[in-house]
């Protein structure tokens, strides 16, 4: 068999194999979050969630609202080596971003079967 045969059969299997693909993942919420920032973080959002109370303060003081919080928790980047990752039940973790110029530091602890913000706090990048 000729080799211009070969790379046409393979580029016909690969055209095929691709449409089945797109056809089967269509539709659903599929993710590949394999880093560990991706998988904390979705960890994170898919649970129950809750507030403490300087928390409250903090989004009251900054006109924040839940779903302002769940947009940051989305779009942040976990900083490993300042959170608590060896903690057996409840591992707690910072999480960095910026708001209108402003460095955003939000500390979570994250359970089993809940994550609770336990402080927001917004500096300025000056």
């Amino acid at each position: 068999m000729k080799l211009l045969h070969r790379i046409g059969y393979y580029l016909g299997g690969f055209s095929i194999g691709l449409i089945l693909l797109a056809f089967f993942l269509s539709g659903k919420k599929t993710s590949c979050a394999y880093g560990p920032n991706a998988r904390t973080i979705k960890n994170i959002s898919i649970k129950e969630r809750f507030y403490s109370e300087e928390t409250k303060l903090a989004m009251a003081n900054y006109s924040l609202d839940t779903l302002a919080v769940s947009k940051l928790i989305k779009t942040s980047s976990v900083n490993f080596s300042e959170s608590d990752t060896k903690a057996d039940s409840c591992k707690v973790y910072l999480l960095e971003n910026e708001i209108d110029d402003k460095d955003v530091e939000l500390w979570v602890k994250n359970c089993d079967s809940s994550a609770t913000v336990q402080s927001i706090i917004i500096k300025s990048s000056s």
